[in-house]
């Protein structure tokens, strides 16, 4: 297992808050050990927590001309027809990953072809399951056209702890089933949009794997 590239920054001012502290506890409290041990314990928890976030796991990952791939770690939370109102203009099949701060948090894109379209949306922070999240909270929507004639839209959404979302991908790339094409920092939800008729192999509240879990079959 690696640290993603994203983590760095993130690790290194944690590191320094930790140092800080810990040398102000020693010098005020240097008398007091049963304080400078219960900050001694909180400073490796919160080093820890901060490093598996950024984690980036070595994976065998699973790819299919016409299979859906899950874009991220999570859990099912929306299966649903609705209207897709950015792009599509239309009716659409929805499935929803919600990301908690325990998952690996890197996106990768479900299937491989082109970026027809990318934006990004600054917004609020609501949380991640709340239904107003998809329009309102802070987001980017991708849409990537398969070489068969499926397109596929998705959708890094926000948490109320995410407050920074990362995209490596633009209109007019190529891009490859299983590749990075983002990061979400603490907590989040991603949106894929099929086309209505796509056989769909997960359950609510299915807990899936970025990369490796099949999300649909592409008609």
């Amino acid at each position: 297992m690696t640290i993603h590239k994203e983590g760095y920054t993130t690790i290194a001012l944690s590191l320094l808050f930790i140092f800080i502290l810990n040398a102000f506890v020693d010098y005020k409290f240097a008398d007091i050990a049963w304080l400078r041990w219960l900050v001694y314990i909180c400073s490796l928890a919160l080093f820890v927590i901060v490093l598996q976030f950024f984690r980036n796991p070595s994976r065998s990952f699973t790819s299919g001309e016409h299979l859906v791939i899950c874009p991220a770690d999570g859990k099912v939370v929306v299966i649903e027809e609705t209207e897709e109102s950015e792009y599509f203009k239309d009716k659409r099949l929805q499935v929803s990953i919600f990301m908690s701060p325990v998952n690996v948090h890197i996106n990768r894109n479900p299937i491989s072809g082109v970026v027809k379209f990318f934006k990004y949306h600054p917004g609020k922070y609501l949380a991640a399951w709340n239904p107003k999240s998809s329009t309102e909270n802070e987001r980017t929507t991708v849409v990537v056209a398969h070489k068969d004639g499926s397109t596929v839209l998705f959708r890094q959404i926000a948490g109320a702890l995410a407050r920074r979302i990362v995209w490596y991908v633009k209109e007019g790339d190529v891009v490859e089933q299983g590749k990075e094409f983002g990061f979400i920092k603490f907590g989040s939800r991603v949106d894929i949009f099929l086309p209505l008729g796509t056989k769909v192999n997960l359950e609510l509240n299915q807990v899936v794997k970025g990369g490796i879990t099949v999300l649909a079959e592409l008609v």
